[in-house]
């Protein structure tokens, strides 16, 4: 008789993972409808924020958006004003992402987004901070590894 423990849902670490991605991008939801952002919005605004103007290429491998996802949201976000995509003179093949004045402004209104968001997660600081780690080193892991399909099996 087979064992199929397995493929039981309760012994998946990649459910878990999907739930919980789940509801904190409903969480986010009430406090990005304020800024008129979707969560992937903000989470490229928020990088953009940080490093200024950046190759539509580098922006989605730092967001890990593949260029068919990434660039209608980029498109969504220009129509708004937040933001420029402009050819490289160097590489007309690059596409250069700017934030525009409008873009850069609203970073003052979303400084209150990570403050709405703390205490929605019904966890102590310190495993807070030992689950971004544990998620952190994994997707460093997965990221820097070409990994084997029967290797990445759990």
């Amino acid at each position: 008789m087979k064992n199929y423990d397995a493929i039981k849902l309760e012994n998946q670490l990649c459910f878990p993972l999907y739930a919980c991605s789940k509801e904190v991008i409903r969480l986010y939801r009430k406090p990005l409808e304020k800024l008129n952002l979707t969560y992937t919005q903000y989470v490229v605004m928020m990088v953009l924020w940080e490093q200024g103007d950046i190759t539509e290429g580098e922006l989605g491998k730092i967001v890990h958006l593949d260029s068919g996802t990434l660039a209608p949201l980029l498109k969504r976000l220009e129509k708004q004003g937040l933001l420029t995509r402009s050819r490289l003179e160097s590489n007309e093949r690059k596409l250069l992402v700017t934030l525009t004045n409008a873009g850069e402004a609203l970073k003052e209104n979303a400084i209150a987004v990570p403050e709405e968001m703390q205490g929605c997660i019904p966890l102590s600081k310190a495993e807070l901070k030992q689950l971004k780690l544990l998620l952190d080193s994994a997707l460093l892991k997965m990221n820097g590894i070409e990994q084997e399909e029967e290797k990445c099996m759990m």
